[in-house]
């Protein structure tokens, strides 16, 4: 049987956006598209064999045709680049698996982003070339007059998710006031809002793309950058990549990584679990490390990593979990929409039943 293409739409690999199809530009031989979240060039090669030239291309494009400055900057130093493969231009889609719709599809996208002080430099007369070409769409700020701060803390409260969704969806503003409730001190309404922050994401992840990967980006830092002010934030990067795990995998090994963070193990684990609860695969990885965590000292890590050898579905850890039969300490775990008081014994049990 011949090979179903698994088709994607292209994605900025520097920054997850999506991006528009490649364009003619006069003095410029390849097709040549522009990033509108993170100013990224892009140049598309049809049949993937002129990588080199195409790269020329692109690298003069984002430099604003200066050739002595383009041929004075440092890889790495300078800029990064990168090839994106399985670009058909008929169809504007990334292709995997040789052919679609009668055509071999052979073209890739090479992909350059000159680093933000050089940028700030070209950008300019960058954007002046692209729309003499095309139009670059101005980002549209939504502003609703009856916007509060208070009003989507207390609609968090009072759990009301369709009114924070038809909020969000006439302002913006709705997205850093439910990040300023991932630091409460109240846990509880802390879990509501990762939830909640995760559910509005979804309205942007069509439409602006680049909102959704920006908020991943400043959780992730900010988690990294002090652990002692961002509580919530591991868990709502996971509540928010959960909501769409393909789109969103290139955060994933960054989220798994704080793995390495004891004190992030327990938040960690939860987010396993909960994009696990989705796509399996795309955190499977984790699997091994939650046969040793499952035996941990501390009960918060303990607990998490039964309920997530549950979601796994993995039978050869049922000894393990039964092991935990016993075990009446009380953890807080957030699982559906709720944040549940539980023993680690009422977790292992409910694991074990998943397993059968």
């Amino acid at each position: 049987m011949p090979l179903i293409p698994k088709i994607f739409p292209p994605t900025c690999p520097f920054c997850n956006a999506l991006i528009d199809r490649p364009q003619e530009f006069p003095d410029f031989e390849y097709p040549i598209g522009i990033c509108q979240n993170c100013g990224a060039i892009y140049v598309y090669d049809a049949s993937g064999y002129h990588l080199g030239a195409a790269f020329v291309e692109g690298l003069l494009f984002a430099c604003n045709g200066d050739e002595d400055l383009a041929w004075n900057l440092l890889p790495e130093d300078d800029y990064v680049d990168t090839i994106i493969d399985d670009y058909d231009g008929v169809s504007h889609k990334i292709v995997s698996g040789g052919g679609y719709q009668g055509r071999k599809i052979k073209g890739k996208l090479v992909f350059i982003r000159l680093h933000d002080d050089i940028q700030e430099v070209t950008s300019d007369g960058v954007k002046k070339r692209a729309e003499a070409v095309f139009c670059l769409p101005k980002k549209k700020v939504s502003r609703s007059a009856r916007f509060s701060k208070r009003l989507v803390e207390d609609l968090v409260k009072a759990g009301n998710l369709n009114e924070i969704l038809s909020l969000a969806q006439e302002d913006t503003r709705v997205i850093p006031a439910l990040q300023r409730l991932l630091y409460s001190v109240d846990e509880r309404l802390r879990w509501q809002a990762i939830y909640t922050l995760g559910k509005v994401c979804v309205l942007y992840l069509k439409k602006r793309p680049d909102i959704v990967t920006k908020i991943l980006n400043n959780l992730l830092y900010a988690r990294s950058d002090s652990a002692a002010s961002s509580w919530g934030a591991l868990g709502a990067a996971a509540e928010i990549i959960s909501q769409n795990p393909a789109f969103l995998k290139k955060f994933i090994p960054q989220f798994v990584s704080f793995f390495l963070d004891e004190s992030a193990r327990a938040e960690v684990l939860w987010g396993i679990g909960r994009i696990a609860q989705v796509d399996k695969n795309a955190v499977k990885k984790a699997i091994p490390a939650l046969y040793k965590l499952v035996t941990d000292p501390n009960p918060n890590i303990k607990g998490h990593a039964a309920w997530c050898l549950g979601i796994f579905k993995e039978k050869p850890a049922k000894p393990l979990l039964e092991d935990l039969l016993n075990d009446e300490t009380k953890i807080r775990i957030f699982i559906g929409d709720k944040l549940r008081e539980i023993t680690i014994a009422q977790l292992a049990k409910e694991a074990i039943e998943n397993l059968e």
